[in-house]
């Protein structure tokens, strides 16, 4: 009688459950036996048949079911052992071969396919990202999981919302769709559809996005982004700009730390601060320093209000230096007498060092540019230019903190409606807003061209004000009747009012041929002259009036009585075919 009653004892917890009890699922004929979902223990356990096919294994407390290398375990279950199909209450997880983790308060499980149906406080963790949604679906066999009711992706500092989302652990990606955000310590992205590598930090866009991290916004149609290194390459025309600066171009490679870039395809790059847009085939650029190197037909436009400055080159390289805070040390680099000191004001047009730099030269004290210093230029008298430069410098600095210079180097054009230009070189600087022409330059004024080794145009309100021609200085006032007005001089200076020459002055074994008039406005002669000095006056129609100062030698000429040779100066070209007659012709 003992004996039953053991035996009897040792079959019901064998089948009916308790601490680790292992019940055998039934299997259908032709079962993978690796797919039965096996028991491995549950406190309360009870089997319930449901009909002559179906079985149920109600399971309560600390349940914990094995398929595999899968473990799921939950408070209570449901387990269908003809279906070997499992739903699960509370608390449920699922380790999958201890390298995925999925959490969630419900499970349906089907054993055959692999794939579980998850709901309320669904977590889904490889160890790196952790997925949080309230519905998720989960394939087990391609370790892919997806919710289509919004989703939370946490990876490190970043997090990553949708509407739509898919994750596959094989490879670390989740591809998430719909109001998708992403929010880092650094920066924010928004866009409809992302994909996103949790172990490399690498973001992939493949619809508009829009990324800010608070200075600087970058919008794109394609393209990737490297969170842990701030590198990117972006394309279907990205737009990045900040506060004062904005590029554009076909495609863009970006390296957010160093603020380095290089643009190609119909670049665009505008400062918008300073009022200037640069267009080319192909840029590099660095929006920290805000550096523009510019190639492949690049141009150049300085906007005004209704006359911009356009101007075309092989190369143009653009940058910007700040002024700010350095008072003192430019005090101090006064007091040392440090010609080529920043604070001393002394700027050379080859010294490309000043790129972001600051410094604000100390008020009151004299600016010196090598540009004009007389050795350098092997002038005796310069100080009318020199005397120009510091004047618009002091207003320059007066009215903002940081300047813009440029250089354009090769088959250099410039075109404006009041104003045009060639030259082979080129540097400008927002700082005294002058244009500095080297080598064989060529300005025009209306029907008035000057020519000289090199020419300074200041600028004011970025309309031409004055100008300086130095060594070979020729200027040709050409009338309706294509006579040739001329004068040269070792320098010539000029004013402009309203952008328009309005008075020119040669110095320096002066030399004129001036075609004269009567009161009737009809040619009566010309008239050949040196002297020191010899300026000509214009007005609305062309040149008025022509006057001689200190030594003056000349001869006068009947108008059918000129000689041949008398007609032009030494070396004195009409070259009006090399003028740019409309903006279009820069971009040719």
């Amino acid at each position: 009688m003992k004996r039953k009653i053991i035996f009897l004892l040792l079959f019901f917890i064998s089948t009916c459950g308790g601490l680790f009890a292992q019940v055998p699922a039934a299997t259908s004929q032709g079962q993978d036996t690796a797919k039965i979902i096996r028991l491995i223990r549950a406190d309360k356990y009870r089997r319930v048949k449901k009909d002559s096919l179906t079985e149920l294994n109600m399971l309560i407390g600390n349940v914990l079911l094995q398929q595999g290398t899968t473990l799921f375990s939950c408070d209570s279950a449901v387990q269908n052992t003809t279906s070997n199909q499992i739903e699960a209450f509370g608390n449920v997880h699922i380790n999958d071969a201890d390298s995925v983790h999925t959490y969630s308060q419900y499970l349906k499980y089907l054993g055959n396919t692999r794939m579980a149906y998850l709901q309320k406080k669904v977590k889904l963790t490889d160890g790196k990202g952790t997925l949080t949604t309230e519905e998720l679906e989960y394939d087990m066999n391609s370790r892919i999981g997806s919710y289509k009711n919004n989703g939370k992706v946490v990876n490190g500092t970043t997090v990553l919302t949708s509407r739509e989302g898919y994750y596959y652990a094989e490879t670390k990606e989740a591809y998430f769709m719909q109001n998708v955000k992403l929010i880092d310590p650094d920066y924010t992205m928004a866009t409809d559809t992302l994909l996103y590598n949790i172990d490399s930090s690498l973001a992939t866009f493949v619809s508009p996005t829009t990324i800010n991290d608070g200075r600087s916004t970058i919008k794109t149609r394609s393209g990737y982004y490297d969170m842990k290194n701030g590198t990117a390459s972006f394309g279907s025309r990205p737009v990045i700009e900040d506060s004062t600066q904005q590029i554009i171009a076909d495609n863009i490679v970006y390296d957010k730390k160093s603020g380095e870039g290089h643009a190609d395809g119909s670049v665009v790059y505008r400062d918008t601060a300073q009022g200037v847009t640069i267009l080319a085939g192909d840029t590099r650029f660095n929006n920290k320093d805000k550096q523009v190197l510019a190639t492949q037909k690049p141009v150049m436009i300085i906007k005004q209000d209704k006359d911009s400055i356009y101007i075309a080159a092989d190369t143009l390289v653009s940058s910007v230096m700040v002024y700010r805070d350095m008072a003192r040390a430019n005090d101090s680099a006064i007091k040392k007498g440090s010609g080529d000191s920043i604070g001393k004001g002394r700027i050379s047009d080859t010294d490309t060092s000043l790129a972001g730099k600051t410094a604000v030269p100390g008020q009151g004290k004299e600016f010196r540019v090598s540009g004009i210093d007389s050795n350098s230029l092997g002038i005796k008298d310069s100080s009318l230019a020199r005397d120009t430069m510091q004047n618009n410098i002091r207003t320059n600095l007066a009215a903002t903190d940081s300047i813009r210079f440029f250089r354009a180097y090769h088959h250099v054009r410039i075109f404006s409606d009041s104003l045009q230009g060639v030259c082979d070189s080129l540097y400008y600087s927002s700082l005294d807003s002058a244009f500095r022409m080297y080598k064989d330059p060529l300005v025009w004024s209306n029907e008035n061209q000057l020519s000289g080794d090199t020419i300074y145009l200041f600028t004011k309100n970025k309309k031409p004000d004055h100008l300086f021609v130095f060594e070979n200085s020729f200027a040709i006032s050409r009338t309706k009747e294509n006579f040739l007005n001329q004068i040269k001089g070792n320098r010539i200076n000029g004013n402009f009012v309203n952008g328009n020459i309005d008075y020119m002055r040669a110095k320096g074994n002066a030399e004129s041929v001036y075609y004269l008039q009567d009161s009737d406005s009809a040619y009566i002669g010309m008239n050949y002259a040196r002297a020191d000095a010899i300026s000509m006056y214009f007005g609305k129609d062309g040149l008025k009036r022509v006057s001689w100062v200190n030594g003056v030698e000349g001869t006068t000429f009947p108008m059918n009585q000129i000689p041949e040779e008398k007609k032009s100066l030494r070396n004195v070209k009409w070259l009006d075919n090399r003028r740019p007659k409309t903006w279009l012709e820069l971009f040719q």
